[in-house]
């Protein structure tokens, strides 16, 4: 029996199989979960069974890890700016490593939870990500190096370093040339005396969509290459992968509840848009691709331009996509490759609910 629609049907085998996938490409490399991907607590456990770690951005994030009994000491809190009730509550529950990028963050963290670890976040290229997260977080080497020197003498332990190559990033390179910045701030740390205890890859680890990715096992070996040049080992090599482990997973069906000609246009009106799960494809110029059939089998196919049920224009998230010219209502589409940041992003706009989560496998 099908599911009711609109939802979002998980595999939690295949989130098993992709964090095996990961670990074997990367076998050094500690795995912490970046949740805001998708927090769902299946999903959590899941992962927790395996092994992985977890890196969360907020307090409630925190949370949701303790009510599965996630021990808060061995999570990584890389939100680079946090309200200061977040660090202190997240301090005193035994989160002991933070992020941060500036010096007004370290004096928050030196007040609110004293002699915490930090790490700090670089900005590097993340051009070749269809996400870049660079305009937000990060500063350069320079800068890193005397904010690690300020987390000394705020009585902080400076711990490591960390960046993000983009959400969605398809160029080995990035990797390459992000790790050797690191690199760099280690050497010059080096002088003054104190030694890194962790590398933080961070993110950006792509999922397949219409179009391919670069396979985790070649990124692997970049990163591994890279990690023997570093100055030296550290203790701990971290990566906070999200959309690789759940985004395939993930198939999101919903339903057509209208359809319309306006002049040469064909308008399809879904259960879910922008307001219920189609964030992501308002935030690539050209639009956001994934992997498309429908409940209706046809040849002859029609450029399509989707939206989202609510009486708001902005809720429309593609255009000239190809579907069966016999769509009408009561049909679903199904979108794969939806398991990451679909319902991290949904809402309850006009009143319509967000797709209802499904779990299969084991």
């Amino acid at each position: 029996m099908s599911p009711e629609t609109p939802c979002l049907v998980t595999d939690l085998s295949q989130v098993g199989s992709r964090y095996d996938q990961l670990v074997g490409a990367l076998p050094e490399i500690s795995v912490f979960y970046a949740m805001k991907c998708n927090p769902a607590p299946e999903i959590l456990r899941a992962l927790r069974s395996r092994g992985a770690g977890f890196e969360i951005a907020s307090l409630g994030e925190l949370r949701a890890l303790q009510a599965i009994g996630v021990d808060p000491a061995g999570v990584l809190y890389s939100n680079p700016i946090k309200p200061p009730a977040h660090i202190e509550a997240a301090a005193a529950a035994g989160v002991w490593r933070f992020g941060a990028d500036s010096p007004g963050e370290l004096a928050k963290i030196s007040e609110l939870a004293p002699g915490a670890a930090v790490y700090v976040r670089l900005r590097v290229d993340d051009s070749t990500s269809h996400f870049p997260l660079s305009g937000k977080f990060g500063t350069d080497v320079e800068d890193a190096y005397h904010l690690l020197l300020l987390a000394q003498r705020l009585g902080l332990r400076p711990y490591g370093v960390t960046f993000h190559v983009g959400s969605q990033c398809e160029s080995t390179e990035a990797w390459r040339t992000a790790i050797r910045a690191a690199g760099t701030l280690m050497e010059m740390l080096l002088a003054d005396g104190i030694e890194l205890e962790m590398v933080d890859l961070g993110g950006g680890f792509p999922a397949s969509y219409v179009a391919g990715a670069p396979p985790i096992e070649e990124i692997g070996e970049i990163i591994a290459k890279e990690i023997v040049d570093l100055p030296y080992r550290p203790d701990l090599i971290a990566a906070e992968p999200g959309r690789f482990l759940v985004a395939e997973a993930g198939v999101l069906a919903a339903a057509v509840v209208g359809r319309a000609e306006r002049g040469d246009e064909n308008w399809l009106y879904l259960e879910v848009g922008a307001f219920h799960g189609m964030a992501e494809p308002l935030q690539i110029p050209g639009g956001w691709t994934y992997p498309m059939w429908t409940s209706r089998p046809s040849d002859d196919l029609l450029p399509y331009t989707l939206c989202g049920p609510t009486c708001d224009s902005a809720d429309t998230f593609a255009h000239g996509v190809l579907l069966p010219g016999t769509l009408t209502v009561g049909d679903v589409v199904y979108f794969g490759s939806a398991g990451a940041y679909t319902l991290s992003y949904a809402t309850s706009f006009n009143a319509f609910p967000p797709p209802t989560q499904v779990f299969v496998g084991s």
